[in-house]
């Protein structure tokens, strides 16, 4: 820009005067003669060099452009953003906004024709193109300057790129998760229609499975009634084949044989955990289960445990071994057992050498159950996902008996329901330790239980016991009658109370202890057909309930009775524990 000939340089940076700024000719600016003019003059200086250091330091870009061309002026912040060493690199280069800062062409047409429809545009989101022609997000605020130029404009600029790109993720899992919920409620859409269909296509739907399933469909939880309803078909034929299997296992059988019906025990033991489970997890879920608190001896019922898993270990060529201590709780007999039963299951489970302990411990007024193994540990971070369904510490194909993911599962919700707690610590490679505390009674409260008679040995099998069998099922009539003459008793079946009354008539045989299965042909129970043989016997023989009924009504009826139960499907280790306690109380 040229100099007026009729000002005085006044230094060598010198364009127009500050004079000629203000409309004065060279004779006007005299500092000597308008002290006042001169300190104006100095103000809208130190003003004019505050606007120029906040345009160079501003944290936004700013500039001013043509819009059929490229950049007029602009401050570091804009070439910062653009990705150029300096500002005047910038307006050097880029002399097209339309081709050279705009990523798109048909964008940048519709933000030049609303500028010239509005006179401004405010914080528009779009793309200008860096210096490497890659993409950064900005948000621009235009405003048209007429009065420079018809299309000059000027501009601030913030780069959003951290914006966008967290609203980009934000987006991004919000549609995961729709898609997750989307997959979890057709998969459990599939389930139900799976389930309903199974349970329709069985030949003995029952009049009680009708109600649930009616029932199910009001309450829109269809697929746990179902469950429950059908759980007595369900367990009857998986009771027949394990006992069937178990007298197998007892013959004397090739190796290719025994392999093959060993195989076939681990498949039907798998089913019937899982739908044991599937029926707990199903009732505690809906807290249908509620605790019926008792006075129980905890030595008796450890003791009834190691008796039942001594088989186990055996079996896995573990060692076993249970420390007790007299003390009695007031607890659900029937929870804290299979809270129990649960961790010797899952300490045995992933147990491959060394053994399993199980210890009662005194802590003030606190009883610790704990129960010790030298399995494969658990990762610190792993130990609390092990009390969520279906987890399991291997993953198929690592070797270990494989189960069902439920157990653990089962044992957090009975703890949280009983009021107990449970802790765990674990070292991988080296083994666990489960430590359930519950508060114990005072100690007059053991001497107040009912003792039963002392327990006879039967360790070399039952040679000789006269057993009554009692189920309306052939099945499992036939897979019991095996089983028990392979353990050396002999074996009255019957598939009610008239036929058992019929077959001691003809026998003349007293049996020394019942098995009945509760649920018999006619709407008749197993009960009726232990009181009905009792009274005809005139004698009170030991006897017990088989059943496939969970239901929580049936065992506070039998408990009431004074009958033991045991659910169906049968395994032989539990079974000869029944036995063992049948025939010492007699």
């Amino acid at each position: 820009m040229k100099k007026r000939s009729d000002v005085p340089d006044d230094g060598p940076d010198s364009g127009y005067g500050i004079g000629d700024l203000l409309g004065l000719g060279s004779q006007s600016v005299r500092k000597n003669y308008y002290p006042a003019l001169q300190e104006r003059i100095e103000e809208l200086e130190q003003e004019r060099n505050r606007y120029k250091w906040l345009f160079e330091n501003a944290l936004h870009g700013i500039f001013q452009a043509n819009l059929r061309g490229g950049f007029l002026a602009c401050n570091p912040a804009m070439a910062r953003i653009c990705g150029y060493e300096s500002a005047e690199a910038l307006t050097q280069r880029v002399i097209r906004l339309r081709e050279q800062l705009f990523c798109s062409a048909s964008e940048f047409d519709a933000i030049r024709q609303e500028l010239l429809n509005e006179g401004s545009l405010s914080a528009r989101e779009t793309r200008f193109q860096r210096a490497d022609h890659k993409p950064v997000h900005v948000a621009v605020t235009l405003l048209r300057r007429p009065d420079l130029g018809p299309e000059v404009v000027e501009a601030f600029v913030a780069d959003i790129t951290e914006r966008v790109l967290a609203r980009q993720k934000l987006e991004q899992l919000n549609a995961t998760l729709e898609r997750r919920v989307e997959e979890r409620t057709e998969a459990l859409q599939n389930a139900n229609v799976g389930l309903r269909y199974q349970i329709e296509e069985r030949e003995k739907v029952e009049r009680e499975l009708v109600v649930a399933m009616e029932a199910a469909k009001e309450a829109n939880r269809g697929k746990d009634k179902y469950l429950a309803a059908a759980s007595h078909d369900l367990l009857q034929p998986l009771n027949a084949a394990r006992l069937m299997v178990s007298a197998l296992q007892e013959s004397k059988l090739p190796e290719q044989e025994t392999r093959m019906v060993h195989q076939v025990h681990r498949a039907l033991e798998g089913a019937e955990d899982l739908l044991a489970d599937l029926l707990d997890i199903s009732k505690l879920d809906q807290q249908a289960m509620k605790p019926d608190l008792g006075y129980t001896d905890v030595a008796a019922l450890a003791q009834s445990l190691a008796e039942e898993f001594e088989a186990v270990a055996a079996n896995e060529g573990l060692a076993f071994r249970i420390r007790t201590i007299p003390v009695v709780v007031k607890t659900d007999q029937r929870m804290l057992t299979r809270i129990l039963r649960n961790l010797l299951s899952n300490a045995f489970r992933y147990t491959r050498k060394g053994g399993v302990v199980m210890a009662l411990r005194a802590r003030g007024d606190q009883l610790r159950i704990e129960v010790w193994d030298t399995g494969v540990g658990i990762e610190e971070d792993k130990l609390r996902e092990i009390f969520t369904e279906f987890h399991q510490l291997l993953p198929q194909g690592t070797g270990g008996r494989q189960g069902v993911g439920l157990g653990l599962a089962i044992v957090e919700r009975m703890v949280r329901i009983l009021g107990y707690d449970i802790d765990v610590s674990s070292r991988p490679g080296r083994g666990s330790r489960f430590v359930l505390t519950l508060p114990m009674e005072p100690s007059q409260a053991l001497h107040e239980l009912p003792r039963a008679g002392t327990r006879q040995g039967f360790s070399d099998g039952f040679d000789g016991i006269s057993i009554l069998v009692i189920d309306n099922e052939p099945a499992v009539l036939e897979s019991m009658r095996i089983l028990l003459e392979r353990w050396g008793c002999e074996v009255l079946i019957a598939g009610s109370k008239v036929q058992a009354l019929e077959v001691l008539e003809h026998t003349g045989q007293i049996p020394a202890i019942m098995l009945a299965d509760y649920h018999l042909n006619n709407e008749l129970t197993g009960y009726d057909a232990i009181h009905g043989v009792r009274r005809y016997l005139g004698l009170d023989i030991p006897a017990a309930i088989i059943t496939a009924d969970r239901s929580d009504d049936t065992r506070k009826l039998l408990r009431a009775q004074y009958l033991p139960i045991l659910n169906k499907p049968v395994k032989p280790n539990r079974l000869r524990a029944l036995m063992t306690s049948l025939l010492a109380s007699g």
